[in-house]
């Protein structure tokens, strides 16, 4: 884990300090990120596995895979952010979460192709680095490593004045995963009568946020710290700042099971629509029946408040379903016993019949 750049204190020989531009004039304080890097020192130590090798500090994170675990391994990589969700936690001033949100973002894709998350690398750029922000940040990183099984090996800081402001930030991470190449997942293993199994996700996650925010905030007008809607028992920003569920360790523990997983789908932008159809054959279509789990009341309140269309919502949004796991139809109850033992509840919500590669989302018969 880097910071930005490097202290450097330079004394005249006269026995004063030069006078003239410096670059925490400029807006940069290299004392600040230092501070910074002493702070999560431990949290990045928490994340570490065995094949970690090293120390925070380096200008590269090692990580040796170790010798004869594996017959023909293959790295997966991931990249992503958390979008505008940044911004409600800005709003807040709160940032221990965020980066949970962060982990899982990646992670799950990793997961996808049947690949098991080894390390994990931030980039966090800030307006003005403040050090109480940055280890907030950063316990967020550290807690979704935790969670995901992977190690944290490597980061930078940075500052940016003039682009950024005071107060402002974004997340970005960097995942690595590895599988072994006969084992990856691909949609040829997919075929007419396997289940989809759906796998439930609390809240928006990190998607969908630009409408979110426009809905509530500003065409309702509500306040973050008011309630979610009548009788909530938390706040809108409670709601929305809902930490991401990481989903590749007990998909992962399926898979490890010896689950007749053939594809995984990652409900992220473009809803189950836009992600389901990545994972399916040209001769398969999905068929998922919406009624089939409950959608969280925070979709419902952003549909009636902003007019927003069945289609749009189901397009933008993951409507409840964080990620679809396709396994064969005489596996489906195994697999979701498998789940459940692993901490993470599932259920059936479609089917895969005989079509083109398309998915259609079959509206809820109660209308909800």
């Amino acid at each position: 884990m880097e910071t930005a750049c490097r202290s450097h204190h330079f004394v005249s020989p006269w026995g004063f300090h030069p006078l003239g531009e410096s670059y925490e004039g400029a807006g940069v304080s290299i004392d600040a990120g230092e501070l910074a890097v002493s702070r999560i020192k431990d949290m990045v130590r928490s994340t570490y596995r065995p094949e970690v090798i090293g120390d925070i500090g380096g200008f590269g994170g090692l990580f040796g895979l170790p010798p004869g675990r594996y017959r023909q391994p293959v790295l997966v990589s991931a990249t992503d952010g958390v979008g505008t969700k940044a911004m409600v936690a800005q709003a807040l001033g709160r940032f221990d979460t965020i980066g949970i949100d962060l982990v899982a973002m990646c992670v799950d894709d990793l997961v996808c192709q049947g690949a098991e998350p080894l390390f994990f690398l931030d980039y966090i750029s800030v307006g003005s680095l403040d050090p109480d922000h940055a280890a907030a940040l950063v316990s967020g990183v550290a807690e979704g490593c935790r969670r995901a099984g992977c190690a944290l090996i490597g980061g930078e800081m940075a500052e940016h004045p003039g682009a950024m402001k005071p107060g402002e930030f974004d997340l970005v991470g960097f995942a690595v995963g590895v599988v072994e190449r006969d084992e990856i997942l691909s949609s040829r293993m997919v075929g007419p009568g396997d289940v989809l199994l759906g796998l439930p996700s609390p809240g928006l996650r990190s998607n969908g946020y630009s409408l979110a925010r426009r809905v509530l905030l500003q065409v309702a007008g509500l306040p973050l710290d008011g309630p979610a809607w009548v009788g909530a028992l938390r706040t809108l920003g409670e709601e929305l700042l809902e930490p991401s569920v990481i989903f590749a360790p007990a998909v992962r523990s399926a898979l490890g099971a010896g689950v007749a997983v053939h594809s995984v789908a990652h409900i992220t932008g473009g809803g189950i629509p836009g992600n389901l159809a990545r994972v399916l054959p040209e001769t398969v279509d999905a068929v998922v029946h919406r009624g089939s789990w409950s959608v969280p009341r925070i979709f419902g309140e952003i549909q009636r408040l902003g007019d927003v269309a069945d289609e749009e919502m189901t397009k933008v949004f993951n409507m409840g379903v964080g990620m679809i796991v396709v396994v064969a139809a005489d596996d489906a109850d195994r697999a979701i016993d498998v789940l459940a033992d692993a901490g993470q509840p599932a259920g059936r919500i479609g089917e895969l019949i005989r079509g083109s590669g398309e998915v259609v989302v079959l509206p809820d018969p109660a209308g909800r």
